[in-house]
């Protein structure tokens, strides 16, 4: 197997690739990033630190070659690195905002969602999103990359940097589990879930 040309280029073609291949997917990175986290912050973290790797290592991207997907992978991966990396952390509490909070006239008050949140949860439903959003990281990934993301599953392999078996066996495990867990809601909503196994 022959290693892999890397092109130079120059600070012009750079910049034309990163608006004309990655700019465009930015809402799309947004919302993976958003049901990866369940934080709008994180989320904006996550797809910035994205961002920035991919124009840090753009001359290993392949013109021509599914940027979105490739864009997609680095996401996971800086996901994935977070999320061991705040896992290792105790848990950290600002008191000084607790204190100003509950000494606040707010108390009582809710805070407002940002219209995102608000337009991801009327797409799905309180009950799909919180079930999808209880499901195991690999299980909701798979769910968001093909089902909400429309990628192939030979994409996705690439994304996940795993198999494409194992990408479909992880699919159909994930869609049972959701199934399974949506189940007494489709019942109140009054489709039959009466299967014959």
């Amino acid at each position: 197997m022959s290693e892999v040309q890397r092109k130079k280029y120059s600070d012009k073609e750079k910049n034309q690739i990163f608006d004309r291949e990655f700019m465009p997917h930015i809402d799309s990175m947004y919302n993976f990033a958003y049901r990866l986290t369940f934080d709008e912050d994180d989320a904006k973290d996550l797809v910035q630190d994205t961002y920035l790797k991919a124009y840090r290592f753009i001359n290993s991207f392949e013109q021509g070659t599914n940027a979105k997907a490739w864009l997609f992978r680095i996401l996971k991966n800086s996901f994935i690195n977070d999320y061991r990396k705040k896992s290792k952390q105790p848990a950290k509490v600002d008191y000084q905002d607790v204190e100003t909070y509950y000494n606040s006239d707010d108390v009582d008050y809710t805070s407002t969602t940002d219209l995102r949140v608000d337009a991801v949860k009327d797409m799905l439903g309180d009950e799909i999103s919180n079930a999808l959003n209880s499901l195991a990281v690999d299980f909701r990934t798979v769910i968001i990359l093909c089902d909400l993301e429309g990628f192939t599953y030979e994409e996705m392999a690439k994304i996940l940097d795993i198999p494409i078996g194992t990408v479909r066996s992880r699919l159909h495990r994930a869609r049972n589990l959701l199934k399974e867990k949506l189940r007494s809601y489709a019942q109140t909503m009054g489709y039959n879930t009466d299967e014959e196994e």
